[in-house]
C-alpha cells in the first residue's frame, strides 16, 4: 500500500501564505529560492532523515500556483515514480509532470486521476 507523504499548497504570494500558516499553525518554513519552493514543517523531523517522527504525519510544502496545480496537492509515496505513472495512464489517468529528479531527495512527478484531481508522487533516492 502506498502511503500519503507529502502536501502543497499553491500560492499567489508566498511571502504572504509563509506569514498566514506560520502565524496561524505554527509551522515552521525554510525557503529554496533556486527551487522556488518553501518546505513547510508541520510536525517534528529526524534529522538524520528529515522524516516525521510521529506515525502518520506528513510535511509539505509552498509553491508558485500554476495552470497544472492551482488546488492543493495530496503526494503518495511511490517505489517508482516512471512505474506508477505507466499505471496511471493505464486507468485513465494522464501525466502532468513526468518523472523529475530531486537532486539528493528523490524524484517526483504530477498526474490527473480521472475525476479531474491533480496529485503528485514521490520516490525517495
Amino acid at each position: 500500500m502506498d502511503g500519503v507523504v507529502h502536501f502543497e499548497i499553491p500560492v499567489d504570494d508566498v511571502e504572504r501564505a509563509k506569514a498566514f500558516y506560520g502565524t496561524v499553525f505554527d509551522w515552521q518554513m525554510q525557503a529554496f529560492p533556486d527551487m522556488q519552493y518553501t518546505i513547510a514543517t508541520t510536525t517534528p523531523i529526524d534529522e538524520q532523515t528529515q522524516r516525521p517522527t510521529t506515525p502518520g504525519a506528513i510535511n509539505g510544502g509552498l509553491m508558485d500556483r500554476s495552470k497544472e496545480t492551482p488546488s492543493p496537492v495530496i503526494t503518495i509515496g511511490v517505489d517508482s515514480v516512471e512505474e506508477a505513472l505507466k499505471k496511471v495512464e493505464a486507468e485513465g489517468g494522464t501525466v502532468i509532470t513526468p518523472s523529475t529528479p530531486i537532486p539528493g531527495m528523490g524524484s517526483f512527478g504530477y498526474f490527473k486521476d480521472p475525476e479531474g484531481n491533480v496529485m503528485g508522487l514521490f520516490q525517495s533516492t
